[in-house]
């Protein structure tokens, strides 16, 4: 099979664009061929704000340059995972054009949001769910703290959601969990054109025999993931486990001046950005990996390398997390926000670790069963022809 893989790639890597490489991995490892149309943020700032503006909405060049491509190439389906801002819808046009079936993987709830988080002020937010025009995120500068910026994403939203494209120009679109279903209905994405299947992991790091005596936290540094609730949680422990932090973002200056004024300095400390094989091997030695979120997480690509990895995770009881993680079997929920739960899963967790070891037990068989490649593989290409069958009913329809 030829498959067209198209991704906008964020200026900050992220779960979106580790997703889109392993799934192209993946097909190549099967003998697929992978042709990669890609944007990249990055080209933003050489954009004058009409045009950036401009190709949110409809991009000329992707029609073009992407109509180009689908004559020379022929794929058998197009797979999307971002298309915001520099591909934009514009990209299905071309693909129905050329007869190519339509995959779009829903990674984030921008289909409903123009901050693509359902987040906002440090609580969830669905005040812009479902509506026409997403006005209430235009009067709170949602995207990038910006009304302009806010309103050219919402006015992108409006004008495909009036022109029915993401009813008519998709076939099938990937939710990642049941709960981010739920959402994207709410979005007004069709139901019936929407399938589940998980992120996973490839290759499989493989589960650690030994786990060392401390807490990983894995993930941007930013508000919506709240890392300072751990800190918070961390300064009222008794005995307070060594406490690693991977990844960067907007907060990290702000977490290492809490860590010195809260003397937290020999048991906090914040790694930075890791390559991957330093972060499975962070995360197989982990006693457990905290994931303190207080927005709605599509399904953290942590999650599944966790499972892979055999450690158990503390997670908020909010969102897909919810659903993922199962409390005392794969690991132990606690109310978004609030430090005090926090702290008191991390003592009854350092405080039992037959328990704990169970748990990583269980969370590397539910990764056997629902979060490995070859399973993700299978699932994949029955979605790729399922959508091949709907493209051919709709044309034989006209």
């Amino acid at each position: 099979m030829r498959v067209l893989a198209v991704h906008n790639f964020y200026q900050q890597s992220g779960g979106e664009d580790a997703v889109f490489a392993a799934e192209s991995d993946l097909l190549r490892a099967h003998g697929h061929e992978v042709i990669q149309y890609t944007e990249d943020n990055h080209r933003i700032q050489s954009l004058s704000g009409i045009r950036a503006a401009a190709d949110t909405i409809w991009s000329f060049d992707t029609f073009r340059n992407l109509t180009q491509l689908l004559r020379s190439v022929h794929p058998h389906v197009a797979h999307f995972h971002n298309t915001f801002p520099l591909i934009s819808p514009s990209a299905y046009y071309a693909c129905r054009a050329a007869g190519v079936p339509v995959v779009q993987t829903l990674h984030n709830y921008r289909l409903g949001c123009p901050k693509a988080i359902l987040h906002r002020d440090g609580r969830s937010c669905e005040d812009c769910l479902g509506r026409g025009f997403a006005w209430p995120g235009v009067l709170h500068a949602c995207y990038r703290e910006s009304r302009a910026a806010t309103a050219v994403t919402a006015t992108a939203m409006a004008v495909h959601r009036l022109i029915r494209s993401w009813s008519r120009m998709v076939d099938v679109y990937i939710a990642l969990t049941n709960f981010s279903r739920s959402k994207q209905i709410a979005a007004g994405v069709p139901a019936d054109k929407i399938v589940v299947k998980p992120n996973f992991v490839y290759p499989d790091p493989g589960a650690w025999a030994f786990k060392e005596d401390y807490a990983l936290f894995l993930g941007r540094l930013s508000p919506e993931k709240n890392p300072e609730v751990m800190l918070q949680a961390w300064q009222t422990l008794d005995r307070p486990p060594a406490l690693k932090i991977i990844g960067d973002g907007p907060l990290r200056e702000s977490l290492e001046r809490d860590v010195r004024r809260m003397g937290l300095g020999g048991v906090v400390q914040l790694v930075g950005q890791q390559p991957r094989v330093r972060v499975m091997e962070f995360l197989q030695r982990a006693r457990a990996l905290i994931l303190p979120s207080n927005c709605y997480e599509n399904f953290p690509v942590a999650i599944a390398e966790a499972y892979a990895c055999g450690t158990p995770i503390i997670a908020t009881r909010h969102g897909a997390m919810a659903e993922l993680v199962t409390e005392r079997d794969t690991g132990l929920l606690f109310e978004p926000g609030k430090a005090a739960e926090l702290a008191a899963c991390v003592e009854w967790a350092w405080t039992h670790p037959k328990e704990m070891q169970r748990m990583g037990d269980s969370a590397r068989r539910q990764f056997e069963d629902r979060y490995t490649a070859e399973r993700n593989y299978t699932t994949l290409l029955e979605i790729y022809t399922q959508a091949e069958e709907r493209r051919r009913a709709a044309a034989n329809s006209h």
